[in-house]
């Protein structure tokens, strides 16, 4: 082998193992592209507070994670919408929190989540049904890739501001209790003490005797 095949080779070498490296100097990570469909179809709102914003004009930001690369997808979205990132579509259908004038304050929100299964590129819907921020273990995706759940719904209620609680009234102060001990008139304003003994009647004097 020649010294020119030589160098030659080990350039080739070299610029095929630059290829193989990403900028950062790890593995490249594909780019997955989200997709969000907006709706006018908004499920149909009960109940509520009067004044609140309507469950159409909410917007949420539900988080989608990848377990195999721990990347997380922030989606906002609205009731009604669905985002389709990569095999996972993941759908709100409704958002709620309670009032700031309500203690303990809680975040919920309806969410589907359907999957493009690699066995056979067939979509199945892996879970439907309430998320709760404060308190994730009431309502688990189960699913060994995907998982979903939400970080804010954005909605106003007629006042704004939380409402100061009115403090607890004190207990009224027990009365002291009397003493049994006899009190002076010029320590009771003149009542309540003991009235003064009546003066004794002088003892007649006996008559003088005659001489």
């Amino acid at each position: 082998m020649t010294r020119s095949a030589a160098v030659a080779g080990a350039m080739l070498l070299a610029l095929l193992s630059g290829c193989d490296r990403s900028p950062s100097g790890g593995n490249a990570v594909p780019k997955v592209e989200t997709k969000i469909a907006r709706t006018s179809a908004v499920p149909e709102q009960r109940g509520g507070i009067t004044g609140a914003t309507p469950m159409a004009e909410r917007v949420a930001v539900i988080s989608l994670l990848n377990k195999r690369n721990g990347l997380v997808r922030d989606l906002e979205m609205r009731p009604g919408d669905s985002a389709r990132v990569g095999r996972a579509i993941v759908r709100l259908r409704a958002c709620e929190r309670t009032p700031p004038w309500e203690n303990p304050p809680e975040l919920g929100a309806f969410v589907q989540l359907t999957i493009q299964e690699q066995r056979d590129n067939k979509w199945y819907r892996v879970f439907s049904g309430w998320l709760f921020k404060e308190q994730p273990e009431r309502n688990i995706v189960q699913h060994p890739i995907y998982d979903v759940f939400i970080k804010s719904c954005a909605m106003s209620f007629p006042g704004g501001e939380p409402v100061a609680r009115a403090a607890p009234a004190a207990a009224p102060k027990a009365a002291p209790a009397a003493s049994s001990a006899p009190q002076s008139p010029a320590a009771n304003g003149g009542e309540g003490g003991a009235p003064p003994a009546a003066p004794s009647a002088a003892a007649p004097t006996p008559p003088a005797k005659a001489e």
